[in-house]
């Protein structure tokens, strides 16, 4: 079927229209449903190679074929790629309930239901970046600082290309190495933080790797600019009357969620835009952001979060920073059997991708 999907040549067209008709129009030139117009699909002007397109639920069935991010077509490495998505699928670092190493599986799965455009910023990534799904890092489910070193080292390559990662999680520890990756590429960058748990501890039952540590990794290594960091959406039980003092004295902001009950998000990310700037920004997201109530398929869920509506703003706030990398992580479908959480993991992803540096909006 990917092979069908690839770009066909005006004069082959109308030829291959009988067989073609089964399949989603992705093609530089693709055909219309009456088999008879032409369809021009969006194509780079520098060198008139088409864009990866998914296919249509129109043209195919949403449970046929093989489960890739979004439906878009897989490759082997992020060579040619403006954007990526690549599956981190461990849970290995988590403290509680574990998952998470089958969120990227399922979000892939739910992903389906996503279409092409966004119709609530009018976005169009698929007719302005080169995307696929490259699929998972080959981690080790035994050892966890050895998956750590392959996540960095499986990053390089894909920054190294100049490809913006989008991330599916497994659990939060991955930011660790990510960020060890991307700094190494383009310097300590922003961080928009969103989550229920700052992630700032230093040794969690004698170990310092693991999900409730990555940012306090992060500072000590120098890969984040901490004037550029924002944490958004903390909340929960702590272990201290201030869980959120170490954050602070590195200069982060703050956003705790009772900060955010009520309200729109739009005026808080006017001010984060301000305080990310030009310089490149990394996002991250855990799912457990969002109120367990919308998103209880994650391992360490707290009540009173952040509505999707709300973690939509967030990501659409993003839109004109330098974004150089972005995740979603802590989707643990066996705590729930409805798949909501992963379509909701999956959305946030297609969010992300269209508030990318050099996305067409219509």
């Amino acid at each position: 079927m990917f092979a069908a999907w690839r770009n066909v040549s005006l004069s082959r067209a109308v030829a291959a229209a009988d067989s073609f008709s089964s399949l989603a129009p992705r093609q530089t030139l693709s055909l219309c449903s009456d088999r008879r117009r032409l369809r021009w699909t969006p194509s780079r002007q520098s060198s008139g190679k088409g864009f990866n397109v998914p296919p249509s639920a129109e043209f195919v069935a949403r449970v046929s074929g093989i489960n890739t991010m979004a439906k878009l077509p897989h490759q082997d490495s992020a060579d040619g790629l403006d954007a990526a998505f690549i599956g981190v699928p461990i849970d290995t670092g988590t403290s509680n309930r574990p998952g998470a190493r089958f969120g990227p599986r399922h979000i892939r799965v739910e992903s389906a239901l996503l279409r092409t455009y966004n119709s609530g910023t009018r976005a169009a990534p698929y007719e302005s970046l080169m995307v696929a799904d490259i699929g998972d890092v080959n981690v080790n489910v035994y050892d966890l600082k050895d998956t750590c070193r392959r996540i960095r080292e499986a990053y390089r390559k894909i920054v190294a290309t100049g490809c913006i990662p989008l991330t599916m999680g497994g659990d939060h520890t991955i930011a660790y190495p990510i960020l060890q990756a991307v700094a190494e590429k383009h310097g300590p960058v922003g961080l928009i933080h969103v989550d229920a748990h700052a992630d700032t501890s230093d040794v969690v039952l004698g170990e310092k790797i693991g999900h409730g540590t990555p940012f306090r990794r992060c500072v000590e290594e120098g890969l984040l600019d901490c004037k550029r960091v924002v944490q958004i959406g903390l909340r929960g039980t702590g272990y201290s009357p201030d869980s959120y003092e170490w954050s602070r004295a590195q200069g982060f902001r703050v956003v705790q969620a009772e900060e955010c009950w009520f309200k729109s998000l739009a005026p808080l990310m006017a001010e984060v835009r301000t305080q990310m700037g030009n310089g490149p920004v990394y996002l991250s997201f855990d799912i457990d952001a969002l109120d367990p109530g919308f998103a209880p398929g994650t391992g360490t869920p707290e009540i009173a979060g952040l509505t999707p509506i709300q973690g939509v703003e967030i990501i659409r706030g993003c839109r004109g920073l330098n974004l150089v990398g972005c995740d979603l992580v802590e989707v643990s479908p066996p705590y729930d059997t409805t798949g909501n959480t992963a379509l909701t993991g999956a959305n946030l992803l297609f969010e992300m991708l269209c508030v990318l540096p050099k996305v067409k909006y219509y």
